[in-house]
């Protein structure tokens, strides 16, 4: 199981200790780097910083939003920082949520999430292989443009770059059953947004059942980890991360990180957590998320429980751990048990 370093998105402006930690990821042996994007730092740009400065770890964007860009915008940043950084991008795809694509992007949300998903990974693909001009005749990310309000004088075009490596990893950020089976097919690697080592058979089914997956499919889940004495205190910052996505990434009719919770086995407490967040009392919407919730999906107490826990995680398809971590201390710990 190899290990990675995830440094999600930024908060009110850049954090100075990142780059650092990424550094100090790449000297501990971490095979890979993440960012991410919400609604203001983008992925690629931090990412693109973080190449500058180091030399081996790959570089992966868990996840740079599918309605912030065109699939070939995404292509063009992926092939683009793949040549500057040597080859060493991962790319990380998801489709946000109706809050985030209409509300910040100004764009409908997909009715059907499936075929938008692979339409987007469609294209992506063909910039990177070049094998001919893109073309697509599809239902949301359609090339050339064919409606109504066009020219009708756009024509296939091939990428005048010619991409370091056409196959370039291309990983998905899915959630339901669906869409995580659709992930195993057509892309190279899944990002669970939440991976309880306990509760594998939540997955099961949509990643093969006993076939299981095909060689280097990569499974990378995000996992906030705190080498710390009291684990209350260190799953804190879990719930608040939990109250957060669950109360506040989408409507209160439509919110996918709530349903998976409830698939998880927790139904009855995310709804809680839902209704305490809409309703304004956020400090009662974190201390409402389950600690035996929060306890499963991270790595939070000391150095023997976490060594002990850690062993569940390799027991699994769990490929790649994506370590949420902001002290160069539980990064140490962390290489040093996984080594």
């Amino acid at each position: 199981m190899r290990l990675g370093l995830a440094l999600g998105y930024w908060g009110r402006g850049p954090d100075p200790e990142r780059l650092a930690l990424a550094r100090e990821a790449e000297r501990l042996g971490y095979d890979s780097v993440w960012t991410a994007e919400a609604w203001g730092s983008d992925a690629f740009t931090p990412l693109t910083w973080i190449a500058a400065h180091t030399s081996r770890i790959r570089l992966g964007t868990a996840v740079a939003q599918m309605a912030a860009r065109s699939p070939t915008t995404t292509a063009m940043h992926a092939l683009t920082l793949d040549h500057l950084s040597g080859g060493r991008v991962l790319l990380g795809l998801g489709l946000s949520g109706p809050q985030v694509v209409e509300g910040w992007y100004g764009r409908p949300f997909p009715k059907s999430p499936l075929t938008a998903t692979r339409e987007y990974v469609d294209v992506v693909r063909q910039v990177l292989r070049r094998e001919s001009p893109v073309a697509l005749d599809g239902r949301f990310h359609p090339l050339p443009y064919p409606g109504a309000d066009g020219t009708r004088l756009g024509k296939p075009l091939k990428s005048i770059t010619h991409p370091l490596r056409a196959d370039l990893p291309i990983l998905l950020g899915a959630e339901g059953p669906k869409n995580v089976a659709q992930t195993t097919r057509i892309a190279d690697g899944w990002l669970p947004l939440y991976w309880s080592p306990t509760r594998t058979d939540v997955y099961e089914a949509s990643l093969g059942g006993d076939g299981g997956l095909r060689d280097g499919f990569m499974v990378a889940p995000l996992v906030r980890a705190t080498v710390c004495d009291d684990v209350g205190e260190g799953l804190l910052p879990v719930k608040a991360m939990l109250g957060f996505y669950i109360g506040g990434m989408g409507h209160a009719a439509r919110n996918f990180h709530a349903d998976l919770m409830g698939r998880m086995g927790y139904e009855e407490e995310a709804r809680r957590v839902q209704e305490l967040f809409l309703a304004g009392r956020r400090e009662e919407a974190v201390l409402a998320v389950p600690d035996a919730f929060a306890d499963e999906i991270s790595l939070v107490g000391p150095r023997a429980r976490i060594a002990e826990r850690l062993e569940l995680w390799r027991k699994g398809p769990v490929t790649d751990l994506l370590v949420l971590a902001t002290d160069p201390h539980t990064l140490r710990t962390l290489a040093d048990l996984n080594s």
